[in-house]
């Protein structure tokens, strides 16, 4: 990531297209910031592993990281700077990830501000709720699922009662993995900006940690 002093500052908002109530995040990026570091930002902000394809349709082109086997470029990520792209204020572009269960993320440019020589960049102000589980099927698969959690909680604490009751503890134990599983679901209100922070400083300085996270 380039170190240049005289880089402005991008304000984001970006929000996962369909879904409500809303999952979103606000970042500041630098200027002078890559495709690639935005590609990056955005899958610490949201929790993504980067095992699916991605792609940018900015002005009409189309941007992104490319992954063996998926969609080629005609631009190097690493070359093309949003500056490059003289946002205006309040500009939108799009941002998908995973073109099976299709995560389109929407980006509004909202701000263009000063830099703060004591702040590390990218850098997440804001965000509300956990990205959706990799691999659930997409937006109205989520939304259907992540409804029905109270219904399938409340099954299984009866089924875990009713082996309690039975003094069947190893039944007990069996049921570890649908409450493991369960759990995910349990705690997609929760968004954790220090860990998001923490990840995104570890990427401008190229300690590779922040991958296996």
């Amino acid at each position: 990531m380039t170190n240049a002093t005289s880089a402005a500052v991008y304000r984001l908002h970006v929000w996962i297209r369909q879904i409500s109530p809303m999952i979103w995040r606000r970042l500041l990026v630098r200027s002078d910031s890559t495709i690639a570091d935005l590609h990056y930002a955005l899958q610490i902000a949201f929790g993504w592993s980067d095992a699916h394809l991605n792609l940018f349709q900015i002005h009409g082109q189309d941007y992104g990281v490319y992954h063996d086997g998926g969609t080629s470029f005609s631009t190097d990520p690493d070359q093309v700077r949003l500056c490059d792209f003289k946002f205006r204020i309040n500009e939108r572009f799009r941002y998908e990830y995973d073109f099976g269960d299709g995560w389109q993320h929407e980006v509004r440019v909202e701000a263009r501000l000063a830099q703060d020589e004591k702040r590390t960049y990218p850098y997440c102000i804001g965000g509300k709720r956990r990205a959706p589980p990799e691999g659930c099927g997409g937006v109205l698969a989520f939304m259907a699922r992540r409804d029905a959690v109270p219904s399938h909680l409340e099954d299984l604490l009866e089924a875990i009662q009713a082996d309690l009751d039975g003094n069947d503890i190893e039944a007990v134990r069996d049921r570890s993995e649908d409450i493991a599983a369960l759990r995910e679901w349990l705690t997609l209100d929760e968004f954790d900006r220090r860990g998001v922070n923490r990840r995104l400083k570890q990427y401008a300085i190229h300690d590779e940690s922040w991958m296996w996270q």
